[in-house]
């Protein structure tokens, strides 16, 4: 008859029982028992069948945490049928029993273990895990039965440093360059999902030249859960170096703003637009209206929204009259107005239609909130918008006064303003991803231009963060960093690449463009609860002028005269 695998563990547990009982009683120098001994083991074997089911267990997947547990019933046993042997219950005989069965099972277990879990594959390769807890032990358990042998845990905590974990040193990243020095190995892996804003790049810097290959675990939101974390390692990319991570993100208020309203977005297919859907849908929005003049974009994001219940609304937002009958059948808690033509050359080559599309556009979106008694409208705008050189941020720059100045009773009406978002539709990143992937050469406009970066999901949680602290007529301004070379992007994307011999040269400025951008004009913005968002200060425009300067504006045959005249530090940069 053949035994399966559970009637194996239990008959392993009742001859462990009679063992280390009867063992206990020898170095007692006690005379056996039996009744007393087979009392016990009936009393462990009933336990073990009927209550702590130990006998089911997997022994090459158990952990010492459940034997430990289940030994508890144990001693149970003994207090039961010592006082017949004794008369009464002796501690270190219990203790002493206890100790020699849970070693004994122990021993037996992980024996088991390292024999079914022992690789039997020659490693070849050398790996080194970055973060020592509980993402890094997971995964150099995961690297065991691979061809990778892992050589070092490195960790920032001067406590666990100059430890181990099953015999494998944790050291600094000092102690780490001093060992490899001239050597390269072959995969660095970076297990600290919750890194600090700014960590991931530290560690990419200094140690990027001692391994031939690098990669990262998602973020704590992204792992998956229960899955092999080996499987979800993915190369390190330019995202994951420039990301920021805000610490101040307030999941709860955001969660509060958006919970149970229906939210309608503007430009709801483009790169920012679409993103702030996928977050109006992780926070619980009731219902969102995605307005869209592109087809494809707009059937695309609501292809994608699959939990909330949306609805595609095919307009543009300069047709007033359709945008009131949106309006007057949703009738939307909140407006988040993404929808404008943002890219600097394209506008500059179409004044009139941007004029329209974001200045007009965003007036009526403003005037019918305010007319169908939207509770907030968040309008996004551009660093462009400060000091303008070119047409598409004096455009913005007039959206900025008009959201500012607007007069509601009811409707409080902010605008948020922010930098370049990594990966967006028309940004560089992209541009230079497919000049890479074609050989090159990747082209630059100037060695000096600096731009800001955040990444899209970091800046449209802000924006939302944002939105839930407005009261009306705020300008906000999210906490970009520090500026970054574009030249310096291209460099660590051809060195991410691994092809060295990509050239880059410079093309000049194009129009309105500029070397540097700027998210204030002073120094005089006004703090928040929150470090990554400041107000800027506020800007008197009176809103009948402003209306009649915008109708003059939009009739004039003279377009970049009447913008310097509506946003005087206009300074068109023609190049």
């Amino acid at each position: 008859m053949k035994l399966n695998k559970k009637t194996i563990n239990f008959l392993i547990i009742v001859v462990l029982s009679f063992i280390t009982f009867t063992w206990t009683f020898f170095i007692f120098h006690k005379p056996i028992e039996y009744n007393v001994i087979f009392g016990v083991i009936i009393t462990r074997i009933l336990a073990s069948r009927f209550i702590l089911n130990d006998y089911s267990l997997s022994w090459s997947k158990a952990s010492q945490k459940s034997f430990l547990i289940k030994s508890f019933v144990y001693v149970v046993a003994f207090c039961i049928y010592m006082p017949f042997y004794y008369g009464e219950v002796r501690i270190s005989f219990l203790a002493s029993e206890l100790f020699f069965y849970i070693f004994a099972l122990n021993f037996l277990m992980y024996s088991y273990y390292y024999y079914n879990n022992k690789s039997h594959i020659q490693k070849t390769k050398s790996i080194v895990i970055y973060g020592a807890g509980q993402s890094g032990i997971q995964l150099q358990n995961e690297f065991t039965k691979s061809e990778y042998k892992v050589k070092y845990f490195v960790d920032d905590d001067s406590d666990v440093q100059n430890r181990s974990i099953d015999s494998i040193e944790i050291i600094s990243i000092e102690s780490l360059q001093k060992k490899i020095g001239n050597k390269q190995f072959d995969l660095l892996i970076i297990a600290i999902p919750s890194a600090k804003k700014g960590r991931l790049k530290i560690i990419y810097e200094a140690l990027s030249p001692y391994f031939k290959e690098i990669k990262i675990l998602p973020s704590i939101d992204e792992i998956l859960r229960d899955k092999d974390y080996v499987k979800q390692l993915k190369d390190i990319s330019l995202e994951d170096l420039l990301a920021r991570h805000p610490q101040d993100l307030d999941k709860n208020r955001i969660e509060a703003f958006i919970k149970n309203k229906t939210v309608l977005i503007t430009g709801a297919g483009g790169s920012i637009g679409s993103e702030i859907c996928r977050q109006c849908e992780k926070y619980g929005a009731k219902q969102l209206i995605l307005l869209d003049h592109s087809e494809y974009n707009l059937y695309t994001i609501s292809e994608e929204l699959q939990v909330v219940s949306r609805v595609p609304i095919l307009q543009n937002i300069v047709n007033t009259e359709n945008i009131k009958k949106t309006f007057e059948k949703y009738r939307p808690d909140i407006v988040i107005h993404a929808a404008a033509y943002k890219h600097v050359p394209m506008v500059e080559a179409n004044i009139e239609e941007a004029v329209v599309n974001n200045i007009i556009g965003t007036k009526n979106i403003i005037d019918i909130s305010i007319q169908y008694k939207v509770k907030r409208f968040v309008m996004i705008s551009t660093d462009k918008a400060v000091r303008p050189t070119n047409v598409m941020g004096t455009t913005k720059r007039i959206c900025e006064l008009y959201a500012q100045n607007s007069k509601s009773d009811y409707t409080e009406i902010v605008a948020v303003r922010f930098g370049n978002v990594l990966g967006s539709s028309g940004s560089v990143i992209p541009k230079f991803k497919k000049q890479i992937e074609s050989g090159g050469p990747i082209t630059v406009t100037h060695p000096d231009v600096t731009r800001y970066f955040m990444l899209i999901s970091e800046a449209c949680e802000l924006v939302l963060q944002a939105g839930a602290i407005g009261h009306g007529g705020e300008i906000f301004i999210l906490d970009m960093g520090s500026p970054v070379k574009i030249l310096d992007l291209a460099k660590r994307m051809i060195e991410l690449s691994g092809q060295s011999d990509i050239e880059i040269i410079f093309t000049g400025l194009r129009p309105g463009e500029k070397l540097y951008e700027e998210l204030l004009t002073d120094e005089t913005d006004i703090s928040t609860q929150y470090e990554s968002i400041t107000i800027a200060p506020p800007t008197f425009y009176d809103i009948d002028k402003l209306n009649k300067d915008i109708l003059d504006l939009v009739q004039s045959s003279n377009r970049l005269a009447k913008l310097k005249e509506i946003v005087p530090e206009f300074h068109h940069q023609t190049n």
